[in-house]
């Protein structure tokens, strides 16, 4: 899109670590047409770089005279960047110091708008795990459990659930009760151990990162430090949930009578299903992005483009009515 409106495009390596030290670059990495054949749009990721560093954060009085010299520097007129809520936040902060940018949406965690590029290759992703993992919790009659990415927000663990028929999934916007997820289970598995004759049946769950407990808080690492945007490591969920289940499977005399109904019953050694956590993290981004979000990623970045040549800043292209794509400010 630059390209046919007359506009030179370059990349900008590791995001606003290199926006930082663009002054002392040497040379920058124009996206021409033998580099934008280099790079493969299938593949999930950046070829640029990205880097979790908050500008106003930086300990340099001049850091903002100093992006706007490398800008200068390279005769950089605009910013397209591309990242999440945190990338967004500091896309509104260059905005409001006079530095022409457009926010391209791109977080698998589908927290910022409406939609956003790689949340349909997490989602996607997720629902296949999730599906996969029904072979293997069969084979022992186990409770199967998915930790999903998405922070605060429940769209990849809903949506990737659904997909693949799970049959709980624990969100951040609704306080789980872990009582009323057993008696589910319970009803759900030992129904299907009875008809497969005591054979083989499995129970899945996804719980989403930023899963809520019943007090209203959230499962964190409380050994790593905030990062550079305040945020706790958001890690356990899948743990904190495999515990909550386990020990009431174990306590449950009702499961131990249905395990000795269906001759499965050990004691001491095997009284009641087992459950087991999985964490796919930063498999869920990886690997081959969907054909959904191959062309709106490409959407989103000519729309970027029309925004900036229009003289908008500090907004993002948005997903239009429809299911069409169109360009439009909306404000951050």
């Amino acid at each position: 899109m630059a390209e046919a409106r007359g506009v030179r495009a370059w990349i900008i390596p590791n995001g606003y670590a290199g926006l930082y030290n663009l002054e002392q670059l040497t040379e920058l990495t124009a996206l021409d047409a033998d580099r934008r054949d280099a790079i493969d749009c299938t593949k999930a990721g950046s070829v640029a770089g990205h880097s979790r560093i908050k500008i106003a954060a930086i300990p340099d009085e001049k850091r903002y005279e100093r992006i706007i010299a490398g800008l200068r520097r390279f005769s950089i007129d605009g910013l397209v960047i591309a990242g999440g809520d945190d990338t967004g936040s500091v896309v509104v902060d260059l905005a409001g110091r006079g530095i022409p940018v457009v926010h391209a949406p791109k977080t698998i965690d589908l927290d910022l708008q409406t939609y956003s590029v790689g949340g349909d290759t997490a989602v996607n992703r997720i629902a296949r795990f999730v599906d996969d993992l029904k072979s293997t919790g069969r084979s022992h009659n186990r409770v199967m459990i998915t930790e999903a990415f998405g922070r605060y927000a429940g769209h990849v663990a809903l949506r990737g659930g659904v997909a693949a028929d799970a049959d709980c999934i624990l969100l951040p916007e609704i306080p789980v009760d872990f009582d009323v997820v057993h008696e589910h289970l319970k009803r759900r598995l030992v129904g299907r151990l009875r008809a497969a004759g005591g054979f083989s049946a499995t129970y899945t769950v996804v719980v989403a990162e930023g899963m809520t407990t019943a007090d209203g808080g959230t499962v964190t690492d409380d050994s790593v430090a905030a990062d550079a945007f305040g945020h706790r490591k958001l890690a356990g969920a899948g743990r904190y949930v495999r515990d909550q289940i386990q020990s009431r499977l174990d306590d449950d005399r009702e499961i131990h009578q249905a395990m000795r109904e269906l001759g499965m019953y050990v004691p001491g050694l095997h009284e009641a299903p087992e459950a087991r956590e999985v964490v796919p993290a930063h498999l869920v981004r990886a690997g081959t992005t969907s054909a959904f979000d191959v062309g709106f990623g490409k959407q989103i970045g000519a729309g970027a483009v029309l925004l900036l040549l229009g003289g908008i800043s500090g907004a993002t292209p948005v997903r239009g009515d429809g299911g069409l794509f169109r360009p439009a400010a909306a404000a951050l």
